[in-house]
């Protein structure tokens, strides 16, 4: 069947996706390229999931409720193909990616040029960091597509791939060993690795912090100007630009009331396609499922500062993005608790001072902070005292810059989007099981035994994060594709 010919049919029919995530408008957007005509449902009052903005804590501050830096965004092989700079959305590139700060008031950079990162570390490992990342930052043009896709698919760059892949199934902290010798670069790629939300020590880790590292180099880690929001913003212009259309407010609880004979594409998780639409499932399907596992929950807090925050190492202030939680055995360590169902005393911290490069973000003179660190599934301890704790450890004083504070724990997250299923934000566990079956194993992972019904969430492939792939790659399934 031509691509024509299925276009030409699927103009014929009515095309529903459920959920304004940055997955649901990429799907949706990709629907609406190809000459389908469709309308997204959204059970919020506003769009966006993951990528929304609000005054969290006070007037003028402006808190990205969710994510807020955006290397995968901005190397989107879908997002890039996109006019969505006509739309409203620009990127703010700080002057370094990444901060990783230490107890003796220094800190490693993660900086766009490998050389000059290299620099940060400890002489010894300057070598093998450029050997590690160099060829991958080189190649992450070709690597890109490769990656972000499902594992099933025919690599166009073996090579490549197969240089990736020999790292990046190992355990982040074997890695870290076995190529530093240094604390510095072993703590660097420890917080670079621990976005994974696995143990360090489990295989499959590493690959966040090679991907997450490459970017850095390759593409930067920007924020949104005005917030995470502008990027569903201008996928939502881009959309109704097509002739597309958003009903807000429209909560779907079962597919079996949307109209007949529409396409649906759902971005869900599994436990909410079951909900909505495992009567349309045969049972082994229903089992494979219930059978997914989800991950650690975050607890989250946004500030309203009376200044930036006081930085020991001042080169900090140089990033969006900063990692607190110090050596590669302070960061494994508080990985390995969560997964044991315990709260680390030292957790680590992701941390976002959008305000730096974003003055717009927060009154003339004030500041927001973002921050937030992984805890168990569903948990609902209090880590807010933890959190400013780490804060406070490398920067002294910065207690004293907080007018006030928003907390919100797993159960707050899942109310706040039923995706986030005991506030996990990446859709499900992400490690090597889980990535070649996301939802359940399969060459077609978007599409389920209803031809009519598929799924666009972070619970498929490539899994979480801002970048749109999984709307994208769910849409060409339903178009006739894999």
């Amino acid at each position: 069947m031509t691509e024509k010919t299925v276009n030409d049919e699927m103009r014929e029919r009515e095309v529903i996706v459920v959920g304004a995530g940055p997955n649901g408008l990429a799907a949706a957007v990709e629907m609406a390229r190809a000459g389908c005509r469709v309308t997204i449902l959204e059970a919020a009052g506003t769009i966006g999931g993951g990528t929304r903005t609000m005054e969290l804590t006070l007037p003028g501050f402006r808190h990205d409720v969710c994510s807020a830096i955006h290397p995968l965004a901005v190397s989107s092989p879908f997002f890039n193909q996109l006019p969505l700079g006509d739309f409203g959305l620009r990127w703010i590139h700080p002057a370094a990616p990444l901060a990783h700060p230490f107890d003796d008031g220094t800190a490693a950079m993660l900086e766009r040029d490998v050389a000059v990162t290299a620099g940060t570390l400890d002489r010894e490992d300057a070598g093998a960091y450029h050997h590690l990342f160099s060829p991958l930052v080189a190649g992450w043009g070709e690597l890109a597509p490769d990656i972000l896709r499902p594992v099933a698919g025919v690599p166009k760059h073996p090579v490549l791939l197969g240089r990736f892949g020999l790292n990046a199934i190992r355990p982040a902290e074997g890695l870290a060993r076995d190529v530093f010798k240094g604390s510095r670069a072993r703590a660097l790629f420890a917080g670079l690795s621990a976005h994974s939300f696995l143990p360090l020590g489990k295989p499959g880790s590493a690959a966040f912090g090679l991907v997450l590292g490459i970017l850095g180099h390759a593409a930067g880690w920007p924020l949104a100007a005005g917030g995470s929001a502008a990027i569903s913003r201008a996928l939502a212009d881009y959309l109704v630009s097509l002739g597309g259309t958003i009903r807000t407010g429209s909560r779907v609880t079962s597919v079996n009331d949307l109209p007949g004979g529409a396409v649906i594409i759902l971005d869900v998780t599994p436990q909410q396609l079951l909900e909505i639409a495992g009567s349309r499932f045969d049972d082994r399907y229903r089992r494979r499922l219930a059978a997914y596992r989800y991950g650690p929950g975050i607890f989250k807090v946004d500030w309203a500062l009376a200044g930036p925050i006081p930085w020991r190492a001042r080169e900090c202030a140089r990033s969006a993005t900063v990692h607190l939680g110090g050596t590669l055995e302070e960061i494994a360590s508080s990985e390995r608790e969560i997964w044991e169902g315990k709260h680390p005393v030292r957790p680590f911290v992701l941390l976002a001072q959008q305000s730096l490069f974003d003055p717009g973000r927060a009154p003339e003179g004030k500041h927001t902070g973002w921050a937030y660190c992984h805890v168990p599934n569903g948990s609902t301890f209090d880590m807010t005292e933890r959190i400013e704790a780490q804060v406070e450890r490398f920067a002294p004083g910065f207690r004293e810059l907080i007018l006030a504070r928003h907390v919100r724990n797993t159960a707050g997250y899942q109310e706040y989007n039923r995706n986030f299923i005991g506030g996990d934000i990446n859709g499900g566990v992400q490690d090597l099981r889980q990535i070649i079956a996301r939802p359940v194993a399969g060459p077609r992972p978007y599409a389920t035994p209803d031809p009519g019904i598929f799924i666009c969430s972070s619970s498929t492939p490539p899994g979480g994060g801002v970048h749109g792939m999984c709307g994208y790659l769910a849409a060409h399934c339903a178009l006739g594709g894999h």
